[in-house]
């Protein structure tokens, strides 16, 4: 099952959940954070306002004659504003969001409308003080012009720093519904949401800020009744609010970048691991959304590349399937010295007779299931399953140290297995070694890795020899001779015969019987033990 990213929860804050919520209490945590952005925001600005008019830039006064507008229009005013904003924003938000909370694909409206939510909420806000202050303006100005350029400034900055909050705090408790509209296959196009962010930043932290200074300075510079004093708390307190809504902004805005680039970071910290099984919940909207997708993009190649090169090795060998993916593709091969063991069954087309298709393939794969774990537990390679019979190679592609006395270990071990194992299965076991040709043969349209030589033949003729009595494997002289003498004492000769289609004689080897019946692996004699239960003629093994 896939793992998704747990260690500071899917949509990296604890306060958002994990994906594996239930749609009410996703429901619930989306709504309630909304609501508290909306209110957090707007009660920053209202304190920003405040600050601003009563201490920052208390020069010009608000005139005496406007008390109805500070006492009265203000008030309602904020109080309608604050509620609306709150109720409207949250239930037409949540409205919209519907489908989110329930099973199924959203459509490509609804994805659409889940990634630009945040704009959609803080437009709203915008207009709430868009109308605040072109309406408090006209009304505080036409009792004074002197006051209009200080109450754009107050209401025109609070404005900006409300909707810088309310979209970055608005985005932040969105992201599990933009990880549902993300997840759905809905196209990341908004790339510029990055530049957005950090603007905002900058506007609320640098750009208005430095903009009330200059107004300061110029209230100062073509007014008599503003001091040096007044303009000292201005600069004091325009730099006061600059520095912490621009650190809450940064901060908001720096946990956006933060927090997708941490669910890679941990995502390709488990790769490296060695989990090519992880994936990372996708929530942000903007090009690091893009990063997340890419990530998971990447992970699932990798995923399917080791499948495909499992597979690969199922079929060819994992050491031929290491040197293909090397980039080792060229036909033709090199000679190599090699051993070779040859099985193959004994009255399969009997057995075929006598049971059904489904036993014989049952019956075929526990045959082949002991062949190949015998021989690649001794390093060799199951070169091609040749319908009931069986090819291995020990030596290559890969040289091994004793690769004729590995491939004798192998074959008495699939003699004493299959015996053990699979009774109702008899074959032939042949040994043999020497020099072939080891390479990829084919077109190169499809080609396949493989052995051609003498030796082959002659492990397949042994093999057919092997089936009198397939009890006992038999080995070739030669294979017995390049064998260490660890394992070579293990074999006697027992006579030369000429193999059908040679014409040279072959030495003829068998295994050596211990006094206790057991297999060379579970004999625990020395090799002088072994040398002295065998006649003079025996401990030779020669030719």
């Amino acid at each position: 099952m896939i793992r998704l990213w747990r260690r500071n929860t899917d949509y990296g804050s604890v306060l958002l959940g994990s994906a594996d919520d239930s749609p009410l209490i996703r429901r619930i945590r989306v709504q309630v954070l909304i609501s508290v952005s909306v209110i957090t925001a707007n009660a920053i600005g209202a304190a920003v306002a405040i600050v601003l008019a009563a201490i920052g830039i208390p020069e010009p006064a608000i005139p005496d004659s406007a008390w109805w507008v500070s006492y009265i229009v203000l008030p309602i005013y904020v109080g309608c504003a604050f509620v609306l904003g709150i109720l409207i924003g949250t239930i037409r938000t949540i409205r919209r969001l519907r489908w989110a909370f329930r099973p199924g694909a959203p459509t490509t409206r609804q994805a659409r409308q889940a990634l630009i939510a945040p704009r959609s909420l803080m437009l709203m806000q915008a207009a709430f003080w868009v109308i605040a202050t072109a309406l408090f303006t006209t009304l505080y100005g036409v009792h004074d012009p002197i006051v209009i350029p200080k109450v754009l400034l107050v209401v025109g900055l609070s404005g900006v720093v409300v909707c810088a909050i309310s979209y970055l705090m608005t985005e932040f408790a969105l992201r599990p519904i933009a990880a549902r509209a993300i997840s759905a296959g809905y196209p990341l196009k908004r790339r510029a949401r990055l530049r957005t962010r950090a603007f905002m930043s900058w506007l609320v932290g640098s750009g208005i800020p430095i903009a009330g200074m200059f107004l300061a300075a110029i209230f100062g510079a073509f007014r008599d009744q503003t001091s040096k004093l007044d303009i000292f708390i201005a600069v004091t307190v325009l730099s006061g609010i600059a520095a912490l809504t621009g650190m809450l902004l940064t901060w908001l805005n720096s946990d956006g970048v933060v927090a997708p680039i941490r669910s890679v970071r941990w995502g390709m910290g488990r790769v490296r691991d060695g989990d090519d099984d992880v994936r990372v919940v996708v929530f942000d909207g903007s090009e690091l959304g893009e990063l997340q997708v890419g990530f998971n993009s990447m992970v699932q190649g990798l995923s399917e590349r080791e499948r495909l090169r499992d597979l690969f090795g199922r079929h060819v060998g994992r050491e031929v399937a290491e040197a293909a993916v090397s980039g080792n593709f060229e036909l033709g091969g090199a000679e190599r010295r090699v051993a070779v063991v040859f099985v193959d069954v004994i009255g399969s087309t009997t057995l075929a007779a006598q049971r059904s298709p489904t036993e014989v393939v049952d019956v075929l794969n526990s045959f082949f299931e002991v062949i190949v774990t015998e021989v690649e537990r001794h390093r060799g390679l199951v070169n091609k399953f040749e319908g009931d019979a069986v090819l291995a190679v020990f030596g290559a592609p890969i040289a091994i140290d004793d690769s004729s006395g590995q491939a004798l270990r192998a074959s008495a071990e699939i003699s004493r297995r299959l015996r053990a194992e699979v009774p109702e299965i008899s074959a032939g076991v042949g040994v043999s070694y020497g020099v072939v040709v080891a390479g990829n043969v084919g077109a190169v349209q499809r080609f396949e890795y493989t052995v051609i030589g003498d030796p082959v033949n002659e492990a397949a003729r042994l093999s057919e020899l092997a089936k009198r009595d397939p009890e006992v494997p038999l080995a070739s002289g030669t294979a017995v001779d390049a064998a260490s003498r660890e394992v070579a004492v293990r074999w006697r000769p027992d006579g030369e015969i000429v193999l059908r289609g040679r014409t040279a004689p072959t030495v003829v080897c068998v295994p050596v019987e211990t006094t206790n019946g057991s297999d060379e692996h579970e004999s625990d004699r020395s090799e002088g033990e072994v040398a002295e239960d065998m006649s003079p003629t025996e401990a030779g093994y020669s030719a």
